[in-house]
């Protein structure tokens, strides 16, 4: 198959591209490097299915935003999220829809985290929303063409560079192949975490 990974320059990108290169053709697309897409942006990512036709399946990887206080006085943060983690993969499976072969798989990222903490409730409502909008937009996915999301929650490398214990969460190795699985397999409508199973 040919596959493009978007965020493939991040910790899950990198593992996912690795993962799926030893048997598919990958493209490793990005904010920055040489197949360039911004999520923020609707244009680019019709640009880059221009760039990259005949493609067979696409995951996206790509991080927006960080931890935002509820009482942060500023929306920038909150919208950036709402903008390119949400609104921008819910962009790129219309766009992808059109532009993808038939039978062909679309994978996106959510998120979901057992223990939630000061400046997580943005990043809940989003991924709340991907969740949702995974389960109901697979109701009308044209040409057998499949949608389904993962929700990794912690992964262990970056709790390591944080400073934190990384057993805390999952190995980026594991987490790649749980992509994969989805990427090659029948699945459809289903958000799944590290595990394989469907997320609460």
């Amino acid at each position: 198959m040919r596959i493009i990974v978007i965020g493939a320059t991040g910790t899950i990108g990198a593992a996912v591209a690795d993962e799926l290169s030893a048997r598919h053709d990958v493209v490793r697309a990005a904010r920055r490097g040489d197949v360039r897409v911004d999520m923020d942006d609707p244009a680019s990512l019709d640009a880059l299915f221009d760039r990259v036709p005949d493609v067979d399946a696409v995951v996206c990887c790509a991080a927006s935003g960080r931890l935002t206080p509820l009482g942060d006085p500023s929306e920038a943060e909150f919208l950036h999220g709402l903008e390119g983690k949400l609104l921008g993969q819910v962009r790129l499976v219309r766009a992808a829809l059109g532009r993808l072969r038939d039978r062909g798989s679309i994978t996106l990222t959510s998120g979901s985290f057992r223990v939630s903490g000061p400046g997580m409730a943005f990043g809940a409502l989003i991924n709340a929303g991907l969740a949702g909008f995974v389960g109901a937009a697979a109701l009308e996915t044209p040409r057998g063409i499949r949608l389904n999301g993962v929700s990794p929650g912690w992964v262990a490398e970056t709790l390591e560079k944080m400073g934190a214990d990384g057993s805390g969460g999952v190995r980026v190795a594991e987490l790649a192949r749980v992509y994969a699985d989805l990427v090659e397999g029948d699945a459809h409508g289903l958000v799944v975490e590290p595990d394989g199973k469907p997320a609460l």
